[in-house]
């Protein structure tokens, strides 16, 4: 069966997951917790870009780079569907040509996870 990314709606779920597992390095924060309730064919992931990044324009690129990152995460790496993730992104990952770099970083990262 296809897995389906899925991001977090509910405030109460933010918060729980803020009170998880934290892992951070230069170009984002990490989040994760094991949430009830959850749909183990749905790869639940959310991705913030603070207003403080920059514009609008900006703070999309950075989410669809980590979208992007996270499809292909899903292909290669099975990582655990148990767990929720919220990334929060920090102005690193909006330099230009890092995506292979940024790509490692988000590997190595869910790698120590599973």
């Amino acid at each position: 069966m296809k897995t389906k990314i899925v991001a977090l709606k509910k405030k109460e779920d933010f918060k729980n997951l803020l009170k998880g597992r934290k892992s951070s390095n230069k170009y984002f924060v990490m989040f994760y917790k094991k949430l009830l309730n959850k749909n183990p064919n749905h790869f639940n992931i959310s991705i913030v870009a603070k207003k403080k990044l920059g514009n609008a324009v900006q703070r999309n690129f950075c989410k669809r780079r980590f979208r992007n990152i996270c499809k292909e995460l899903i292909k290669k790496i099975s990582p655990n569907f148990d767990y929720c993730y919220l990334l929060l992104a920090k102005n690193d990952a909006l330099k230009k040509n890092i995506f292979n770099d940024l790509k490692k970083t988000l590997f190595l990262e869910f790698e120590k996870i599973r």
